[in-house]
């Protein structure tokens, strides 16, 4: 082998490669999980101003 590595390239078929695939993509799937975000800072501020004038805008007695 004089020391050097062999590579034997041996092909799988498509249904192993696949089942591969998948176990692959589970795992990624369970190891990056979304982490839930809220809005931004600046979104919530904005959605809090925008809440304020819609408040600013009712008269008493009206129907929302």
């Amino acid at each position: 082998m004089n020391g050097r590595i062999e590579h034997s390239r041996e092909a799988i078929d498509g249904k192993t490669s696949r089942s591969i695939c998948d176990a692959v993509g589970e795992r990624l799937q369970q190891s990056l999980r979304p982490v839930p975000l809220g809005p931004s800072t600046q979104l919530q501020h904005l959605l809090d101003e925008l809440r304020s004038r819609d408040g600013d805008g009712r008269r008493p007695g009206s129907p929302s």
